[in-house]
């Protein structure tokens, strides 16, 4: 295994559409395989910048919409070095949101272009695997707590919806779509499954530049 590296999968989707839940078992599934995998969630909430985010997303205090876009990207920026290392020493990184949510959301906003939005994250590791979790809104809306942070709005979601199927239209992303709405271990056994592919064709390449 010398010199293989891990995979870099991420999961996305509107809130609630099950990601947390999913990248917690995914990983101690890729574990339990005998694979090296952890879990990292964006905004990571516990350096500086983390903190400004997590502040804003609770509604505690105000930031101007460019200046908060940049401060998601530098919060991704700050923890690529440590993704580097981890995935060249064969780690898998599970990723709980990356830089296509930052731009969904975002360029879910007035006045907001999606290229705009996308030029601060230009250079980020590029994911091996990226997993839709498909859920409709009135559903998401539903599951626990939706509502208590800033973007958990309906009309909100619907925009961003739009932007991720943006994003989706790239054919140089390795996007799959998984239908969120089936149980927790149907939803799990697709994820699981479609990630052992991701790690066996990323460890024969190089990890990619995204959107370059």
């Amino acid at each position: 295994m010398a010199g293989r590296r891990g995979a870099l999968i991420v999961l996305e989707g509107v809130d609630r559409a099950g990601k947390s839940t999913q990248g917690r078992q995914l990983v101690a599934a890729l574990c339990a395989a005998g694979h090296r995998a952890e879990l990292l969630r964006f905004p990571e909430r516990s350096t500086e910048i983390g903190k400004l985010l997590s502040s804003y997303l609770e509604k505690k205090s105000e930031l101007e919409d460019h200046s908060v876009h940049l401060l998601f990207s530098a919060n991704r920026w700050e923890h690529v070095p440590s993704m580097k290392e981890k995935l060249s020493q064969g780690v898998t990184l599970v990723v709980d949101r990356y830089a296509f949510s930052g731009v969904a959301f975002t360029s879910a906003k007035k006045n907001f272009s999606l290229d705009w939005c996308k030029q601060p994250d230009v250079g980020l590791p590029q994911p091996d695997l990226i997993l839709f979790l498909q859920l409709g809104l009135a559903d998401a809306a539903t599951r626990g707590e939706f509502g208590r942070e800033r973007y958990e709005d309906r009309a909100f979601q619907e925009r961003a919806l739009q932007s991720f199927q943006q994003l989706m239209g790239d054919s140089t992303l390795n996007w799959k779509v998984v239908d969120a709405s089936r149980s927790i271990e149907a939803v799990h056994e697709e994820i699981r499954a479609l990630s052992e592919d991701a790690i066996r064709s990323a460890a024969q390449r190089p990890l990619g530049v995204l959107w370059k």
